[in-house]
């Protein structure tokens, strides 16, 4: 069992880790989201094997919106930016994806979790609105008011 928690963890930790810092913003946030979700998935591990990356995921966005739902904390904004990762992306690609990063971290913590399931996880709204607790209605109108927001933000 412990074998294949620590194989499952080394193939899908950086996957796991861009879904997170989507939900967050943040990268040491992701990292105790993260760390949280892997936990919990490790205690039921023998039961979860058959869909290991699901269920984390599902453990990342249900702790996610509980976080922001149940506590009300925003979460923290760094004063500086951290340093990212060197990657072979071209400086244009470069400017896009930061540009990208801080219309998302516009958005409230509830958006950002539709957004993320929808578009990242290409889920539909009925799947998204079973992780989150809600209707599907309620996940269209906060699809339909990201995408809105996002627009604005990119635009400008």
């Amino acid at each position: 069992m412990d074998e294949e928690f620590t194989a499952f963890v080394a193939a899908r930790t950086s996957a796991l880790l861009r879904v997170a810092h989507a939900l967050t913003g943040n990268h040491h946030a992701a990292e105790d989201l993260l760390q949280t979700a892997l936990t919990k998935a490790y205690a039921k591990w023998s039961r979860i094997s058959t869909d290991a990356e699901g269920y984390v995921r599902r453990i990342l966005y249900r702790d996610w919106v509980s976080l922001w739902r149940h506590r009300r904390v925003r979460p923290e904004t760094p004063v500086a930016v951290p340093v990212e990762e060197a990657r072979a992306d071209s400086a244009d690609d470069t400017v896009l994806r930061l540009v990208v990063r801080d219309a998302l971290r516009t958005l409230p913590p509830g958006q950002r979790a539709v957004i993320g399931l929808r578009y990242l996880d290409d889920l539909g709204e009925r799947e998204v609105a079973a992780l989150l607790g809600c209707s599907p209605g309620t996940v269209g109108s906060q699809t339909s008011r990201a995408l809105r927001k996002l627009r604005r933000e990119l635009a400008a």
